[in-house]
């Protein structure tokens, strides 16, 4: 073992020791993310609260160690090498949720769908274009992620989170500068731990009328039974004024059904790439590159990635951009 790892694994040994949460050391990422894809964490940890978050930040700071923070892993491709450093999980340890009036109190790793129907049965609305999205709240809120054109960021109230630095914060809407599936929390190395969202007082049979039918819609559009990352390409208002979604252009271009290794094209929703045959990230970014450079090719648009590569430092970025 070089000698470098050796200090590594000296310094993530002490993460035993300390009260952190729950501490994996070289734990697969191909299960902690629903692409099924990727190698082994140096550290996976699951903290229960804001103040083990804090304090794995500032262990992760102190000691120069990469520190990359996921939820479900709905969202990102892991490289095959893994991650050299400290995986934070906001998971079920961190799922705390209370509702009073239109206020909703959520913690980070409240699973969204989850997050959805309590808004339903309290008779809230805002919230059902979540219903379908499996991840959790942290990563929704860092991503500004929704669906049909909704954002999360509509919702919030305030954001609290860790800094990198290794910070308790809370921030205002306004702060988070929400945009299209973007938030100025994005890059800044901070861990959402929860957030307060408001949401208007609606009718509770019209709210799940709602969500069944999204429900719906997605069973007959998105695959539902092999290993994806929800759509993987971007979609702008430009985009889809000028030329159309992305499924819609990927299909055009004939390429439903494409492989690269075990990674495929969905035949179902070709803004999807399906995990058929123990797909390596590899695989994944070689077809992305295939699909970018045939839709160039034909209608001289650039697609961008909505999904997030990881590479094995912990830097985090669209994963067009690791092909460059």
């Amino acid at each position: 073992m070089a000698e470098s790892s050796l200090h590594l694994s000296g310094l993530l040994a002490q993460l035993s020791a300390l009260n952190v949460g729950t501490v994996y050391l070289n734990e697969s990422l191909a299960n902690h993310n629903t692409w099924k894809i990727g190698g082994p964490a140096a550290a996976l940890v699951e903290p229960s609260g804001e103040e083990q978050v804090r304090q794995l930040v500032l262990f992760a700071w102190q000691h120069r160690i990469p520190l990359v923070v996921i939820g479900q892993g709905s969202n990102l491709l892991f490289d095959d090498r893994g991650v050299h450093g400290i995986v934070v999980k906001i998971g079920t340890r961190m799922n705390q949720l209370a509702i009073t009036e239109g206020s909703i109190v959520a913690g980070g790793g409240v699973w969204v769908p989850q997050l959805a129907r309590k808004s339903m049965a309290a008779g809230l609305t805002g919230l059902e274009h979540c219903i379908g999205i499996p991840g959790t709240l942290g990563g929704l809120i860092m991503m500004n992620g929704g669906s049909q054109r909704h954002g999360i960021g509509e919702n919030v109230v305030s954001v609290t989170c860790v800094s990198a630095a290794g910070e308790l914060q809370r921030l205002n809407k306004d702060e988070c500068c929400f945009a299209y599936r973007h938030s100025a929390l994005q890059g800044t190395g901070c861990v959402v731990t929860g957030a307060e969202l408001f949401c208007a007082k609606g009718d509770s049979l019209e709210i799940r009328r709602a969500m069944l039918s999204d429900l719906h819609n997605r069973r007959h559009k998105f695959p539902r039974k092999l290993p994806n990352c929800g759509s993987v390409f971007l979609s702008t208002a430009e985009m889809h004024a000028s030329v159309g979604p992305p499924g819609k252009i990927i299909e055009e271009c004939g390429l439903k059904g494409t492989r690269c290794g075990g990674a495929e094209v969905s035949p179902h929703h070709a803004n999807f790439i399906v995990n058929v045959e123990r797909a390596s990230s590899a695989d994944v970014l070689e077809l992305i590159a295939h699909i970018r450079a045939r839709v160039m090719d034909k209608i001289g648009f650039e697609l961008c990635c909505e999904v997030r590569y990881v590479s094995p430092d912990g830097k985090i970025l669209p994963a067009h951009l690791a092909l460059s």
